[in-house]
């Protein structure tokens, strides 16, 4: 039985792909990568809407390309700037993260500390995508819950809410911590070390782009059935 939570909030770090006036320069040429899963997370921020809206829940996102700043790494992780970047001189790799990096984090943040107030429970979910096939490998999942195995509630509640997407769709395969791990670096590890588990759950849900890029009909079953069984699951 996972106990209820008093709150919700859904966020999405990589929901477009959009450079800054700014930076054009930089990514002259690099349409193609910028469109890939490099520049971005594709259907992350329709999902990440879709669910928002289904529950009431307050959504934070951003639409600048990851490869300007990757907002789901640590500040000194060293893919937090990426090869357009990390060439700049320091003082405007220092811009960027003032001005993109630290202002998005800091919201969510913030709204998580709200959220939580006195003796409240939060549920954290970050939603993501990923490609089909990386770096000649195909990915064998469907579905990606991301979690902490330390963390009782959040092991629960990603079992419980496997079990619900499997009910709507017996054939997906719905794998814990993959396509990565959930004690990974991420801005939902470095929420986990903000906030006890009794105030805060970190989830990151990661769905195979092919779903996205799918016919609308198809994504659009794609998106119910996951708003349905989150809702499943929170009741």
């Amino acid at each position: 039985m996972v106990k209820k939570f008093d709150a919700c909030i859904i966020t999405c770090e990589h929901g477009g792909n959009r450079v800054p006036a700014r930076f054009a320069s930089l990514f002259q040429g690099s349409d193609r990568v910028l469109q890939s899963h490099r520049g971005w997370d594709p259907g992350a921020l329709e999902l990440a809407r879709a669910l928002s809206g289904a529950l009431g829940a307050p959504l934070l996102y951003s639409t600048v390309t990851r490869l300007l700043v990757e907002l789901n790494r640590s500040p000194g992780h060293r893919q937090v700037f990426s090869s357009y970047t990390r060439k700049l001189e320091s003082s405007e790799r220092n811009w960027i993260f003032q001005n993109y990096y630290i202002p998005y984090r800091s919201r969510v943040e913030k709204a998580v500390e709200e959220l939580c107030g006195k003796n409240r429970s939060v549920l954290h979910v970050s939603v993501h995508s990923f490609t089909p096939v990386l770096r000649g490998e195909r990915r064998n999942a469907d579905i990606g819950l991301l979690y902490d195995p330390a963390r009782v509630r959040e092991r629960l509640f990603c079992r419980t809410w496997a079990e619900a997407l499997r009910k709507d769709w017996s054939e997906w395969n719905v794998r814990m911590n993959y396509p990565y791990q959930g004690r990974a670096d991420s801005f939902v590890t470095y929420l986990r070390r903000h906030f006890p588990p009794a105030s805060y759950a970190g989830i990151e849900l990661e769905v195979n782009q092919k779903y996205a890029l799918a016919p609308a009909t198809k994504w659009g079953a794609v998106k119910f059935a996951l708003v349905n069984s989150l809702v499943q699951t929170l009741e």
